[in-house]
């Protein structure tokens, strides 16, 4: 079955250039486009979208008002955000993560890169690259400009939980968090959605800003 995306931008051009790219592409079709934030919500519930391309700045309701709602609506469990920006470092972006984004784009992306974040968040996988993500923490979560704060549901995870939601932070995929566990692909995917179910997060993105802002990793640190 091929993956339905939704299109939420307010200028038509951007628009029409991912749709040309998406509806050439084996496997994905656009399945409407949104203007604005509000009508964006409105039709992925109507359309049954697998992945909504986000603009993260829109008149009216903007893309991370438009993220927290479909993350927040039961009926839109299964619809992925990905949210689009001009800027590497925006702290909208941060704060569409926190609201349950699977990750962002720079809307100069590739098309190849474009086609893979797509199918990348429709797998379940968070989208963020190494390159952004150093580019928000150095910014936004430094633990120089503010104290780290963990969230009081971390002292539910057992160790094997903390040790996977560090590597998930870290960026590691469910396979090389079994590689480097010796554990099974499974029982890896099963310790991620045990730390996001306690942690109240639907999003392994939301995880990798917890793991920041916790301390369970610090910037620049490696596995």
């Amino acid at each position: 079955m091929s993956i339905r995306v939704l299109l939420a931008d307010d200028q038509k051009l951007i628009r029409a250039g991912f749709r040309l790219i998406i509806d050439l592409a084996d496997g994905m079709e656009v399945i409407g486009e949104a203007s604005d934030g509000g009508e964006a919500v409105e039709l992925a519930r109507a359309e049954r979208a697998d992945v909504v391309l986000m603009d993260i700045r829109m008149p009216g309701v903007d893309g991370v008002e438009a993220t927290r709602r479909i993350t927040a609506d039961p009926q839109l469990t299964g619809v992925r955000v990905v949210v689009l920006t001009t800027f590497d470092a925006d702290q909208n972006v941060l704060a569409a993560l926190r609201a349950g984004a699977s990750g962002f784009l720079s809307k100069d992306v590739e098309p190849e890169e474009l086609l893979r974040a797509i199918r990348v968040v429709t797998a379940g996988e968070a989208l963020l690259t190494p390159r952004a993500t150093k580019g928000l923490i150095d910014r936004f979560l430094s633990p120089d400009d503010q104290p780290l704060v963990a969230p009081p549901e971390l002292s539910l995870l057992t160790e094997r939980e903390l040790e996977v939601v560090r590597l998930v932070t870290l960026g590691r995929s469910n396979e090389e968090i079994a590689a480097q566990l010796t554990l099974s692909p499974l029982t890896a995917k099963t310790h991620v959605h045990r730390a996001m179910t306690k942690l109240g997060v639907r999003e392994r993105a939301q995880l990798v800003v917890i793991g920041y802002q916790s301390g369970l990793v610090r910037p620049g640190e490696r596995a």
